[in-house]
């Protein structure tokens, strides 16, 4: 694959290393030379002039046949935690969105593979405008590239849980775990990568195939189908039957637990009466259950559960067998919900 962009330039990062060493040597350049190019794209190399290894006549050609970023930044908020949220802007003027986490296991980067949403989640400030396009998959490598330039630190783990339904880019998102898992370049393993879906079934059952390595999130937020088509309008296609059915196929291939996120909005989905039905939902599946303090969006007017709430109902899961946690509450002070700071940059 050998994407043009805007500037009419060669979009290096979308690259696998071998399609990058098989334009090398359509260049004219030795195959060595690939390993070294893909080695400073991931080390964070921003034009072909710091690659001091290359002569001047390659460093020049480079520079004009080949993007060496797909990404800017335009904005960055830090929390006092050490959270950092980005906002990115691609070639085409599209704005989107990351977020550097930091945990005592080492840095997460949470990323976006698409700008904009089409899904239209009742409390997903992601989806307000629609879908704008897909990333490509350098796109979304190098939302990792430019917060550890910016950071000075190596992220180590990467959930794919920003704007958009990665398996709505589901081409796109095979290549980007393909190029950040090469340890020719960022070298994050399989085990460390975790894609979240709202539940687009036949591709669950794909990337079980396709990626059994990889941890498997499902945005689920209700415990019933009732519930679940009023406030994610996906679920209105199939019924939860069908999405735990595609889970506990992934999970015989797989051998891999699967996380089922649940934002907590207050009023909606966080009475007692919801916890016990998630309890016996999910009875006797090899998963875990991820509690999410929603944070508040103004344009949809929905509130997330207090703490003791939140603990209360995790009690409730936990007393039924099922494995659960409450997210650690990350980056508080800033715009932390996923898709702010995107709407406050389009104004």
């Amino acid at each position: 694959m050998k994407l043009v962009n805007e500037s009419g330039k060669v979009s290096l990062k979308d690259m696998t290393f071998p399609e990058l060493r098989e334009w090398m040597t359509e260049i004219g350049e030795k195959r060595f030379r690939a390993d070294q190019l893909f080695r400073r794209l991931y080390q964070g190399a921003v034009t072909p002039q710091e690659i001091t290894e290359f002569s001047g006549a390659l460093r020049s050609r480079l520079e004009s046949v080949g993007d060496m970023t797909a990404v800017s930044m335009l904005r960055k908020q830090v929390s006092k935690d050490g959270t950092r949220k980005y906002l990115f802007g691609v070639r085409d003027g599209l704005a989107i969105e990351s977020v550097f986490m930091k945990y005592k296991y080492g840095n997460t980067a949470c990323i976006s593979s698409q700008a904009g949403c089409r899904m239209g989640c009742a409390f997903c400030a992601s989806g307000i405008g629609g879908l704008e396009r897909n990333l490509t998959a350098g796109e979304m490598a190098d939302q990792i590239v430019a917060m550890e330039r910016d950071t000075g630190e190596r992220i180590g783990h990467i959930v794919v849980m920003g704007t958009g339904e990665p398996f709505d880019n589901y081409d796109q998102l095979l290549r980007f775990i393909e190029i950040v898992h090469d340890e020719r370049g960022l070298n994050i393993g399989m085990r460390n990568i975790t894609v979240s879906t709202c539940g687009i079934l036949k591709r669950i059952k794909q990337f079980a195939g396709d990626m059994p390595s990889v941890n498997l999130a499902i945005s689920l937020h209700a415990p019933d189908d009732e519930l679940r088509r009023k406030i994610m309008p996906v679920a209105k296609g199939y019924e939860m039957s069908e999405l735990l059915e595609a889970c506990r196929y992934h999970e015989e291939k797989t051998h891999r637990r699967t996380t089922f996120e649940y934002a907590l909005m207050k009023g909606v989905n966080d009475s007692d009466e919801h916890a016990v039905k998630l309890a016996s939902l999910l009875k006797g599946m090899l998963c875990h259950v991820n509690l999410i303090p929603l944070n508040y969006v103004e344009e949809k007017g929905l509130r997330g559960t207090e703490r003791k709430n939140a603990e209360h109902f995790a009690e409730i899961l936990d007393s039924r067998g099922i494995e659960v946690t409450i997210r650690r509450e990350l980056g508080s002070d800033i715009s932390a919900a996923c898709g702010q700071l995107r709407l406050e940059n389009r104004g």
